[in-house]
């Protein structure tokens, strides 16, 4: 995982949480989720988790399974639990669909595949800010909630633009 990824996803999340209208008294709940989404994976063999290459079915069998785990250790919470949820149903581990799925976990999910698929990992280098807000695009409906979609796109595009208009003139674009 990229260098700062949970910091990264965490800012993100409770800020497209306050700007989806979630309340600040439910934002505890969605740090907490954030901050420990993968907690799961405490019970998945390493071998599967730095496996240089894609898991075979068998594998991903297993590895679904963290979804559980998280569920075991932080009920009520959550994204831990449910962020392999798809808006159109195909997701894990309950094959919620829409609306079914909490706001929070809905809200996590976006930024957490966005900023994933920009860092490198075990079987596949880091993607261009780009291509991954492209990807984001192409799931809004299917993977992910639209309005969710649409809210992250406005929040990203907004700080990309802060940080072009912050740099010194003639200073080497990042």
């Amino acid at each position: 995982m990229g260098r700062g990824h949970t910091q990264r996803v965490v800012q993100h999340t409770l800020e497209l949480a306050r700007r989806m209208g979630m309340a600040e008294s439910d934002l505890v709940h969605v740090r907490r989720g954030a901050l420990l989404n993968d907690i799961g994976k405490m019970g998945i063999p390493d071998n599967f988790l730095l496996k240089p290459r894609p898991l075979s079915e068998d594998e991903w069998v297993i590895m679904r399974k963290h979804a559980v785990f998280a569920y075991q250790l932080m009920a009520p919470i959550d994204i831990p639990y449910g962020h392999h949820e798809k808006w159109e149903g195909t997701g894990y581990p309950q094959g919620l669909k829409g609306e079914q799925i909490p706001l929070a976990t809905r809200v996590f999910s976006g930024v957490d595949v966005w900023d994933g698929l920009r860092s490198d990992r075990p079987h596949r280098e880091a993607w261009t800010s780009e291509r991954a807000l492209t990807y984001l695009r192409s799931e809004s409906g299917r993977q992910f909630d639209p309005r969710v979609v649409e809210e992250f796109l406005q929040l990203i595009v907004g700080e990309q633009s802060e940080a072009q208009q912050a740099q010194p003139v003639g200073a080497p674009k990042a």
